[in-house]
């Protein structure tokens, strides 16, 4: 009676799917910081990064490393929340990724020094969402 049960081709499809990664770390993730680190300049990072990343994807990053800036500063969440647009919820996986996570936003913080402060200028190359 194998046969009459409609799940069994689901079962099958589903169990072709590969697992979630259980790291972050993989030759895509690897392949994608080799060709970050490849970039001259901001110009070339923005460019990479408009083709790489929808609007949407853009705008979440740039808002995320606003919000660590903010949290580097002392402000309260809520004003964090009213600067940024991001939810209280966001601020506070981001404090906790700034707190107990890679160390990489806390090495850029640092590196950048008070630049990291302040927002910088950069222009973005202008392009149509896709």
């Amino acid at each position: 009676m194998a046969a009459d049960d409609p799940t069994i081709g689901r079962r099958r499809s589903l169990e072709a799917v590969e697992p979630v990664a259980e790291t972050w770390q993989t030759p895509e993730t690897d392949a994608l910081i080799g060709a970050i680190l490849h970039l001259d300049d901001p110009d070339e990072a923005g460019r990479f990064l408009r083709d790489l990343c929808t609007l949407g994807e853009l705008h979440a990053l740039a808002q995320r490393w606003a919000v660590v800036r903010l949290l580097d500063e002392g402000l309260h969440y809520a004003e964090i929340s009213k600067r940024t647009g991001a939810s209280t919820a966001t601020i506070t996986r981001i404090a906790s990724w700034l707190n107990h996570g890679e160390g990489g936003y806390r090495l850029m913080l640092d590196r950048l020094g008070d630049g990291a402060r302040s927002a910088q200028s950069v222009t973005y190359p202008p392009g149509p969402e896709r």
